[in-house]
């Protein structure tokens, strides 16, 4: 088995991409053997790279029709793969391998990649970390020197040379190209090649630098708003207002945790306890717009003109389900004893208004608006209450079944009581405050 080590995050750009392929070139067995090099060729897909590749409508394709022109051009390619690094919170990269006849494959790669047997003994690992190229004869006495070479020879490989690809910020990264004519490339061939590095490592940088920023965008501030970002709404005071369902929650008993515990800890617990919501709100179409501390700020966005808000509603109710049968079967381990957790949601329904908001050239993307007010104060209600779910009259009206009114409640700041809603399946149980398991069995009760 092979393993490849990551490329430019050309698979997360799907976005961008056209749907519309231009037409691919007809490469036949005869050019993949040995053609006479055409130089004309070679100028004019060098001058087509410069230029930014900009019939290819993406990555992928633009890759593949790289490797076309070179096969047209005299090169016989069998296989090659581009890897490269990017900033991403789970993955270390990605690469693009093409192969003739066929299409890209796009693949990643997470952290512990960097630590495998299959990287540490790959001529990839050398390039990464000393930015020279890596050439082997697969019949030679170098055709043993990595496992990959064994894979490639059952290909029909007979030479592979590994490339670096030098971007201007110092980094090394890498391309491989691989083939099967008799006896390996020419040197004529790989003076080809060398010459391209250049050119296509400037383009593959400026690809890569554009996916970085719209993953750290996305990481940090969220999808919806990393594009808005990207779009150009960057200064102070460009808002929008949109209709949105809100969703505001709050860890029970935080402030006592931090205290008995490390730091250390609490930040492992935290990171667990949201992975217990941001997958259901994900999934059921919201954003997380905000972590603060123990507490999450998420939007589902309403369209102002065929927007559904019962339908928006019911999966926000079906992410809040999700989310509190995740955090009660989330259990942390500390020495003999095993913390569970409860935590409280408020959902409302209403306008918010959307954008930048900050001092100087300290900008914020974040919502603000009476809707937000509203959600904060009924999660405080929530925990009053010992309840997990809580909505507002706005919210349940929208969302049929399973509610019970809990009542009207004065709202700090607000001219008029706010009617509160929770859900019939939380019964007295769920009023307990949270208690920590021993592994003997036993229960501690803490506060809540």
């Amino acid at each position: 088995m092979q393993i490849f080590l990551t490329g430019d995050d050309w698979q997360v750009l799907t976005y961008l991409w056209a749907t519309d392929e231009p037409p691919r070139l007809d490469l036949s067995a005869t050019c993949a053997n040995a053609c006479p090099m055409n130089a004309s060729a070679l100028h004019k897909l060098t001058e087509w790279l410069i230029d930014g590749a900009r019939s290819a409508p993406n990555p992928p394709r633009m890759m593949a029709e790289v490797c076309e022109r070179l096969v047209a051009a005299g090169l016989p390619l069998w296989r090659v793969g581009i890897f490269i690094r990017t900033l991403h919170p789970d993955i270390i990269g990605r690469n693009m391998i093409w192969r003739l006849g066929e299409e890209v494959v796009v693949g990643s790669a997470n952290y512990d990649t960097l630590n495998s047997p299959e990287f540490l003994n790959s001529p990839l690992a050398i390039v990464f970390r000393q930015g020279r190229e890596v050439r082997a004869l697969l019949d030679g006495p170098d055709g043993k020197r990595f496992p990959l070479f064994d894979d490639l020879r059952k290909e029909g490989v007979t030479d592979y040379i590994a490339l670096p690809l030098a971007h201007i910020d110092g980094s090394f990264h890498a391309s491989s190209w691989t083939t099967r004519q008799p006896g390996g490339f020419t040197d004529e061939q790989l003076v080809a090649l060398r010459s391209l590095m250049a050119p296509f490592a400037r383009l593959v940088e400026i690809i890569r630098l554009r996916r970085t920023a719209s993953v750290l965008l996305d990481t940090y501030v969220g999808n919806r708003a990393g594009e808005r970002i990207l779009g150009g709404q960057i200064r102070r005071g460009h808002t929008d207002t949109m209709n949105a369902s809100i969703w505001l929650s709050d860890l029970r008993g935080f402030t006592a945790l931090s205290d008995r515990l490390p730091a250390e800890t609490v930040v492992d617990i935290l990171n667990q306890y949201f992975d217990c919501q941001v997958s259901a709100i994900r999934t059921h179409g919201g954003e997380v717009l905000k972590f603060m501390g123990d507490g999450l700020l998420a939007v589902f966005p309403i369209d102002e003109y065929v927007g559904d808000v019962r339908k928006v509603c019911a999966q926000v109710l079906e992410a809040a389900l999700e989310s509190r049968a995740n955090v009660e079967a989330l259990q942390y381990p500390i020495g003999d004893t095993i913390e569970r957790f409860r935590f409280g949601v408020a959902l409302h329904v209403g306008r918010i208004l959307y954008g930048n908001i900050g001092g100087g050239d300290r900008l914020d993307f974040t919502c603000i608006g009476p809707a937000i007010n509203l959600a904060a104060r009924l999660e405080k209600i929530a925990s009053r209450l010992h309840r997990t779910v809580v909505a507002s009259r706005a919210f349940a009206d929208s969302c049929e079944g399973g509610w019970t009114d809990l009542g009207e409640f004065p709202i700090a700041g607000f001219s008029k009581a706010e009617r509160v809603y929770g859900l019939l399946d939380e019964t007295s149980d769920a009023e307990v405050p949270r208690a920590r398991l021993h592994s003997s069995g036993s229960v501690v009760n803490s506060s809540g």
